[in-house]
């Protein structure tokens, strides 16, 4: 596996969830990168190669970003819309992994682009067998698109000197 790759963007605040689906996902072997964000903030700054990330390349996106709705900093919302809305990280998977049963919640991510959204399950061995059944489906069974070198974005290239 090529050491740039990047299997997974875990952006969850609660530590008792990150445990458990880093667990799950290394035991079953289907993500050995994950990268993990305790906000919204952090998740942007990652995925936009920004901030304190400014050493990584558009060239090597997530394969798949698993993404709570109730964040601190910037919501699961405003992260959704962003990512899917800009031409270099649209088309990186995210599937919305919330506790949240609000149906509005569930239309407005799909609106914005989510390509999956699961209610998180109360349970130990149903939130085990989830996360494992959606990297399973995201890491192994899907096809992804081809990714292409980034492409300078409209305006930007007046910012060359």
């Amino acid at each position: 596996m090529n050491s740039d790759a990047l299997d997974i963007v875990l952006v969850e605040d609660s530590q008792e969830d990150v445990d458990l689906a880093l667990h799950t996902l290394r035991r079953e072997k289907l993500a050995n990168n994950i990268f993990v964000a305790r906000d919204g903030e952090e998740a942007l700054d990652f995925i936009f190669c920004r901030g304190t990330f400014t050493d990584r390349s558009f060239d090597h996106p997530p394969k798949l970003v698993l993404l709570d709705l109730k964040l601190p900093k910037v919501d699961g919302m405003e992260v959704l819309k962003q990512v899917k809305s800009d031409p270099r990280t649209r088309t990186i998977p995210i599937v919305i992994m919330t506790s949240s049963k609000e149906e509005r919640d569930l239309v407005a991510s799909y609106n914005l682009g989510a390509n999956s959204y699961i209610q998180k399950p109360v349970d130990f061995d149903q939130f085990r067998e989830t996360v494992k059944s959606v990297g399973l489906y995201w890491l192994v069974i899907n096809q992804p698109p081809v990714v292409q070198a980034s492409q300078p974005l409209a305006g930007a290239a007046h910012d060359r000197h």
